[in-house]
């Protein structure tokens, strides 16, 4: 860890706890700083608070009480989730506090650089393929992040050898001052997370912030298949390094008779990558990009293209029973996450989908549907998505309780050779806790089929 003295002796407000604002106490203790935590869940459930306290760190439990701020705070670090229209934080604003997430403090404690990969879709993969690319190479990676590995709890070991790879959420991003990625990666932009944002605009805002802080030192790898992307980059200071699986780029990292290519040079043969997709070209394109301007051995590169079949819970292979192949992609929870993974197979393909209804309609998702042999639907969309099956003209549409029986009407649906794909279009949460615990469930479903 490096010492900073930009938290030193100031007083800290944490709002909110889970693995981030634990994390951030720590660190923050570490260096020096007074800190007061502030979690919804009551003390005597809140273990995490309960350990804070005996380290000698004053809790406030049960609520958000706005009297907080009365004592005098030059920060608040906010757990990511929780909106900025919280009472709360409105008032934090008003009193001119700035309001940090735990990637700013990462950021001035770490003695390594950063490399920062946002998007609406394909964050976690194309952060895991740079990950394990670099780590092929032998570039002292570490991974960090949205993707389940809290950024400051990392920085606090890393060294100056180290890079860390790290998956970034708009909701992340918009908690950022000084942060300044060494390699920003912007995948795309999409309509998503307006019930936290209010707007598209202020989505995107919050997506061009990966930008604010580079320099001409630095890189910015952008998707310019995508004019959004196009657009907020041009704002960058950063070297602009481009990708796109549409143009034939003499910089950067594109397609060329069906090869991957980094400026002139052919890194694989597109047939000899083994993660499925037409969309996670873009992915693999954009770590592509990355692992080369680390200097990493192509060999390297080829061994992770060769071998990785994707994340847990996203497009992830699962099985093959009696001739049945399973995907688990829990993670696609919106339309334009299934739209992709629809569009990922050529056999005859069952769907399952389903989950918590925020609202929308599915209309987008029926010209996608008219690939699917059967739909299989769950959760409080259930009726919207059947709706939906009926206009694209499926004709085998059951409607099933939850995804363990989703599996079995989807099995029994089945034939030898057909795909049976989980990419519910919906967050999980109106059955589970997380997409992750869907995923799960799914899988294990699945399994018991042998």
């Amino acid at each position: 860890m490096k010492n900073t003295t930009e938290f030193t002796n100031k007083q800290i407000l944490i709002l909110g706890l889970a693995k981030s604002g634990f994390a951030a106490a720590k660190v923050l203790q570490e260096v020096g700083a007074n800190i007061t935590v502030n979690d919804q869940k009551p003390y005597e459930e809140n273990e995490p608070a309960q350990k804070l306290e005996k380290m000698g760190i004053k809790v406030v439990c049960g609520g958000h009480p706005i009297e907080i701020l009365d004592d005098h705070f030059d920060f608040v670090i906010k757990n990511p989730g929780i909106p900025y229209s919280n009472p709360l934080l409105v008032k934090a604003k008003q009193k001119g506090i700035p309001i940090l997430t735990e990637v700013e403090l990462a950021y001035h404690i770490s003695p390594a650089d950063f490399i920062g990969i946002t998007g609406s879709n394909g964050k976690t993969t194309t952060t895991t393929l740079i990950f394990e690319m670099l780590q092929k190479g032998a570039k002292s990676p570490l991974i960090a992040g949205n993707i389940g590995t809290v950024a400051c709890e990392v920085a606090m070991s890393a060294k100056k050898e180290n890079i860390i790879v790290t998956e970034l959420s708009s909701f992340q991003l918009m908690g950022i001052m000084d942060f300044a990625p060494k390699i920003a990666v912007l995948l795309n932009i999409f309509d998503a997370h307006l019930d936290y944002h209010g707007t598209k605009e202020e989505y995107v805002k919050a997506k061009a912030r990966i930008f604010e802080n580079q320099t001409e030192e630095d890189y910015s790898v952008i998707n310019i298949d995508d004019k959004e992307v196009v657009l907020v980059a041009e704002s960058s200071q950063a070297k602009k390094i481009p990708f796109s699986t549409t143009q034939q780029l003499q910089i950067g990292a594109s397609i060329r008779e069906q090869a991957i290519y980094f400026n002139d040079e052919k890194i694989i043969e597109t047939k000899d990558i083994v993660l499925p997709g037409q969309h996670n070209l873009e992915n693999i394109l954009a770590a592509v990009a990355v692992a080369k301007l680390l200097a990493t051995p192509n060999e390297a590169i080829v061994d992770v293209l060769t071998s990785f079949t994707g994340v847990k819970h996203r497009l992830q292979y699962v099985t093959t029973t009696h001739n049945r192949k399973f995907f688990n992609d829990s993670k696609a929870t919106n339309i334009l996450a299934t739209k992709k993974a629809i569009s990922a197979f050529e056999q005859p393909l069952i769907l399952l989908a389903g989950g918590l209804d925020r609202g929308n309609e599915f209309d987008d998702l029926v010209d996608d549907l008219k690939r699917v042999k059967a739909l299989v639907v769950f959760g409080q969309t259930a009726k919207k998505l059947e709706y939906a099956g009926k206009l694209a003209g499926i004709e085998t549409i059951k409607v099933v309780d939850n995804v363990e029986a989703a599996v079995i009407e989807a099995y029994n649906l089945s034939n030898e050779g057909d795909v049976i794909l989980l990419s519910p279009a919906c967050a999980s949460w109106d059955q589970h806790k997380t997409f992750e615990e869907r995923g799960d469930i799914f899988i294990d479903a699945v399994h018991k089929l042998k």
